[in-house]
């Protein structure tokens, strides 16, 4: 802006960061981050969890190998606030089961691994959804929420990954490392001699003490809660058209009710008082704070992006070498590439989202399609990197090696990469 000076581009980035705030929707997503945290330490404070995990245990629905991993895949499927807090559940429901039928924990790491982030970036109304909405907000999308729909059909590759998923469980499908782990599982062996656990006891005892007082309903109805609230706010929001609703409004209010739930229920049912309410309210907003930050940063980078013309550069160099087919699967190649390298979606989500939704408005194509790419490529980046916040609480809460739980899962995630690629393919030649 200045030349390349960077004592006159340095205010201008610090106003940036501080302009954020100027923005009504993108302080709404910040707050939301904060209060997700409250919500999620609320939860597990009062036994949600716990008695989650002991509601699915006494109804003893697992009685065979085939159905604990089917467990594990259902939980992955059902818990979907954000995707550590899946990733934590699911492991400690499924793991005791895993080794009592003798499968092996790089098993279990994959399915609650391709259950967690590839879900959760399905859905808008958690974390993950706030964060796109955001993002899409800032890059001066109208209507982001209706773009987020439906972009989600065309949301390949976790669609793939769930449903390989699925399918690997169905069939019994073990694809190179992972069969001889299960060869080694099956001869009593749970990891390799040389390998060491990823697995933190103080993260995972919030699920594994257990006590008379834990109620599956703390966990449960606050969730049901947020669910119904958020499609009602977005249609209240929007004047009776849901796709009109703001998502920040409603993400925010939907979260924000969630908790008020569950304070009423640990009133009522005396798990608590109003101070320590408070006090995990306040513990849960500060484990955030990091997220909070870098959301922060990726919207003022949002915003940076814009008022460059990075799109519109980008956009012109673009449909001046690369044929419109190719952009697809080019945006797919490369938020793969940057989530893999960096270990973060989201940090992904902040580089690309601005830059994709830009060369979409530019070149007048569906932005829809853009998003799509980039969401996909960011997450097999995220699942397949071995520096990911996913991967490696996926590897604690199974309690396997992490390493161990990068290879055999590497080809099950290039797998369904290379269907995605081909499917981002087809759908430019269609599209465009």
């Amino acid at each position: 802006m200045h030349g390349l000076d960077p004592l006159r581009g340095l205010p201008l980035a610090i106003d940036g960061v501080i302009g954020v705030f100027s923005d009504p929707g993108d302080t709404r997503v910040l707050v939301f981050t904060l209060i997700v945290g409250s919500l999620i330490a609320t939860i597990e404070s009062l036994g949600g969890v716990r008695g989650f995990v002991r509601l699915l245990e006494n109804r003893a629905w697992v009685n065979n190998p085939r159905r604990a991993k089917w467990l594990a895949w259902f939980v992955g499927i059902v818990v979907f606030i954000e995707s550590n807090l899946t990733l934590l559940v699911a492991g400690s429901i499924a793991r005791p089961l895993f080794d009592h039928y003798r499968i092996a924990r790089e098993k279990l790491a994959y399915i609650i691994d391709s259950t967690s982030a590839p879900v959760c970036i399905l859905i808008p109304l958690n974390a993950w959804g706030a964060i796109v909405l955001g993002l899409l907000a800032s890059a001066t999308i109208d209507n982001p929420v209706e773009v987020f729909i439906s972009a989600i059909p065309f949301n390949f590759y976790p669609l793939l990954a769930i449903a390989f998923c699925a399918f690997a469980i169905w069939r019994g499908l073990d694809l190179g490392p992972m069969k001889a782990a299960e060869q080694r599982t099956a001869g009593g062996e749970p990891l390799w001699p040389k390998a060491t656990p990823m697995l933190d006891p103080a993260t995972l005892a919030t699920t594994e003490t257990s006590n008379e007082a834990d109620r599956a309903r703390y966990m449960i109805v606050p969730i049901a809660v947020m669910v119904v609230a958020m499609p009602s706010f977005l249609y209240l929001t929007g004047g009776g058209d849901i796709t009109a609703g703001s998502g920040s409004t409603s993400v925010l209010w939907a979260v924000l009710l969630a908790v008020a739930c569950c304070w009423l229920l640990a009133l009522v049912g005396r798990r608590a008082g109003i101070e320590e309410l408070m006090r995990t309210f306040l513990r849960g907003a500060g484990g955030m704070l990091p997220v909070s930050l870098i959301l922060l940063f990726a919207l003022a980078l949002g915003d940076v992006a814009k008022a460059l013309g990075t799109g519109s550069y980008v956009a012109q160099l673009a449909s001046d070498t690369i044929p419109s087919s190719l952009l697809l699967p080019l945006l797919f190649v490369l938020s793969a590439f940057i989530a893999f390298s960096i270990g973060s979606s989201w940090g992904t989500f902040a580089i690309m989202i601005p830059l994709a939704m830009q060369i979409a408005l530019a070149l007048g194509l569906g932005p829809a399609y853009f998003l799509a790419a980039v969401l996909s490529g960011a997450v097999f980046g995220d699942h397949a990197s071995p520096i990911s916040d996913t991967t490696v609480v996926a590897s604690m809460a199974s309690a396997t090696d992490h390493i161990d739980h990068v290879r055999t899962q590497l080809p099950y995630a290039l797998i369904c990469a290379a269907l995605a690629s081909l499917a981002f393919l087809l759908l430019g030649l269609l599209a465009f």
